[in-house]
């Protein structure tokens, strides 16, 4: 009977954890590739790491920190894997009919200028506003250089600058 309160209680944990950062998961994921079926794809590899071996993390910062990082290296793998390279592009086949995605509905000229930019400066602009992290957070993050980081941040900026114009409330 303790083991199954004990299942039960580390099961609970888990779908707490989940429910915690998988927000923040996905929306890394899907700045960092630019497409839902993959971010999802990215994101389960992330939470399979937690659950494959649980960690005991000493404040909320350290756990967050540990995710975040943890997705970023799963987006880079991802991009890099054998698998990867033996797919066919589903773009390949966009004069096939599809539906619209409800989610793709709500987005606005911001979303897709962000969308459009490359996967680097992306992932730099979504941890500096999004996630609200420092520069020098963001280089620990992703493994570049505080520089890098602003090299990124300034070119996405005037990315974003010049894709925006004349656009009303941006």
């Amino acid at each position: 009977m303790d083991e199954n309160k004990a299942v039960c209680r580390q099961a609970c944990n888990y779908s707490d954890i989940i429910e915690k950062y998988s927000h923040t998961v996905y929306r890394i994921c899907l700045s960092y590739s630019g497409n839902r079926h993959d971010a999802e794809d990215i994101m389960q590899d992330v939470f399979l790491r937690y659950l494959k071996k649980p960690r005991s993390f000493s404040s909320a910062e350290h756990e967050k920190a540990w995710f975040l990082k943890v997705t970023v290296n799963c987006c880079k793998s991802f991009f890099t894997s054998p698998w990867r390279n033996r797919t066919v592009s589903l773009e390949e086949y966009e004069h096939l009919p599809s539906q619209p995605d409800a989610e793709d509905e709500k987005c606005g000229p911001v979303y897709e200028a962000v969308m459009a930019l490359p996967p680097k400066q992306r992932i730099c602009v979504h941890l500096y506003y999004y996630e609200e992290m420092t520069i020098k957070e963001i280089a620990g993050t992703i493994g570049a250089p505080e520089s890098t980081v602003k090299s990124h941040l300034f070119r996405a900026r005037a990315s974003l600058e010049e894709a925006l114009k004349g656009e009303h409330n941006v």
